[in-house]
Formats: structure tokens, C-alpha cells, sequence
């Protein structure tokens, strides 16, 4: 019950995630102008993004202008674009793949530990999303940091941190922490055994098909040892009166006839109706 509560957790996780991850990678808000010195007082607001840069007017107008060419886009920028849709895509597979080896989900029920491994392939790739989408962000705010603190940068040229960038930073932790969750949650269910889901007796043969039919198949009988050890002392006891020459023929065939019993009826305890 803990490991299925620790797989649905990781999987909330990592699709938090993942979502965090798509807004922040669809919208320009990695980098901000930044309104110190001469742009504290300023009409236009400059941003940023790995598909676009917009431009904010006073007036309320807001106008993109998409990049025009890939190649001619620096190299910091194209590996991160390439780094966070590969994680995209890794979060997605990732969801797809932890669906079917949670244990809340009847997919490849009955499967044995190949379930287990399969959620843990999709805690695999929640973290490897993760990671993937940490790099770029962490460099970008890197970048930002070391050149808004540069001297030799002018003051329009400066930039500031972007709601995008926590927002990346924030979806990467989670998809990186719901990845963990269902490794861990993997690994307990191999120490553990999945194969245990309760503490109840086995059937009897056919008992089960007997409850919804009321017909007993193969029912197992029982039979009293003491009855039938008392039917063979008895018996014994009428053969020594037989082979015993001190009795009249009447007697030993009596005798013969007295002890000697039917067997004992079987009784059926399964308790199963």
C-alpha cells in the first residue's frame, strides 16, 4: 500500500512537471529588461524567450517577432531549445510508461515483477527529463546573473531574471523528484514482493466455483480416524472369536455378524456451500 501511494505521488509530481516544463518552454519569459539607471523611468519592456522576443509598449500593445533563422541563432541558445524539447518528450514518454506499471491501473495486471520495472523505466525517465531541462535553465540564469553584475555591459543591454526561468527551474526539481519517487517505489516492490496482495486463506479445490453455483466440485471428505480405528478393533475382535475353537459355529457366525460394520461416512468440513 506504501509503494502505491509513493508511485501516485511521483506521478503527480513528475506531471506537474512536465506541464511547468512546456509553459516554460513555449513562452519568452526567460529574460526581462531591466529598469535601473537610465531605463528606470522607460515606455518599453523587452523579453526574451527560445522561440520569440517581445516587446511590451506603455500603451498596452504587445508585439512578438519569432526568430527568423535557426542557424543564425547562438550556439547557447539552439542547444537549449534542442535540450528542453528532448525533455519534453522524455516527460511524455515518461507519463505514458509510469501509466501503465503503477499498481493503481490494471495494465499488465498479473505480470509479476515486469509491472514493477516498468514503473520504474518511467521513474527513469521523469529524471532524466529532469535533468535535461535544469541544464539549459541553470546556464541561462547563469548568464544573466554574470552579465547584469558586468561592468563593461551598458545598462540597456542589461537583463533580468525571468518568470520562466523559476517556473523551468521549480517543473525540473518536481520532475526530477517524481522520478525518484517512483525509482524508490520500484526497488521496494522488488525487495518486497508485489505478488502479496493479502493475508487471506486459499480456496479449496472447486470452492470458489461453488460460491455462485451451489454446486460442489471435488469436495474433500472426511473421515473420523476414531470411527474407523473402532471398526477395525472390532472386527479383529470378531475374527479371534471366530478362529477361537471354544464357541459354537452360532456364536462365531453371530459375532461375525455383530462386529462387523458399515465404514464410515465421509463429512465434508470444507465449510462451503
Amino acid at each position: 500500500m506504501a509503494s502505491a501511494a509513493l508511485e501516485l505521488m511521483g506521478f503527480v509530481l513528475g506531471s506537474m512537471g512536465m506541464l511547468g516544463t512546456l509553459v516554460a518552454t513555449v513562452l519568452p519569459y526567460w529574460q526581462i529588461s531591466a529598469h535601473i539607471g537610465s531605463n528606470i523611468v522607460t515606455a518599453v519592456a523587452n523579453m526574451k524567450g527560445l522561440w520569440m522576443e517581445c516587446v511590451y509598449l506603455s500603451t498596452g500593445s504587445f508585439q512578438c517577432d519569432t526568430y527568423n533563422s535557426i542557424l543564425a541563432l547562438t550556439g547557447d541558445l539552439q542547444a537549449s531549445r534542442a535540450l528542453m524539447v528532448i525533455s519534453l518528450v522524455l516527460s511524455v514518454l515518461g507519463v505514458f510508461i509510469s501509466t501503465l506499471g503503477m499498481q493503481c491501473t490494471v495494465c499488465l495486471e498479473g505480470s509479476g515483477a515486469v509491472k514493477s520495472r516498468v514503473a520504474g523505466a518511467g521513474g527513469g525517465l521523469f529524471l532524466t527529463a529532469g535533468f535535461l531541462a535544469l541544464i539549459p535553465l541553470a546556464w541561462t540564469t547563469h548568464e544573466v546573473i554574470q552579465t547584469f553584475y558586468s561592468p563593461t555591459v551598458p545598462t540597456s543591454m542589461k537583463f533580468e531574471l525571468g518568470e520562466c526561468l523559476y517556473l523551468g527551474l521549480a517543473s525540473a526539481l518536481l520532475s526530477m523528484l517524481g522520478g525518484g519517487m517512483l525509482s524508490a517505489s520500484c526497488c521496494e516492490e522488488q525487495e518486497g514482493g508485489r505478488g502479496r496482495r493479502g493475508g487471506g486463506y486459499p480456496y479449496p479445490v472447486g470452492g470458489r466455483a461453488s460460491l455462485g453455483t451451489g454446486v460442489r466440485h471435488n469436495p474433500q471428505a472426511y473421515r473420523n480416524p476414531t470411527l474407523q480405528m473402532g471398526g477395525i478393533g472390532t472386527a479383529s475382535r470378531g475374527q479371534t472369536l471366530i478362529r477361537s475353537g471354544s464357541g459354537s459355529s452360532h456364536t462365531s457366525t453371530h459375532g461375525g455378524q455383530t462386529v462387523k460394520k458399515p465404514p464410515a461416512k465421509g463429512y465434508d468440513v470444507t465449510g462451503y456451500v
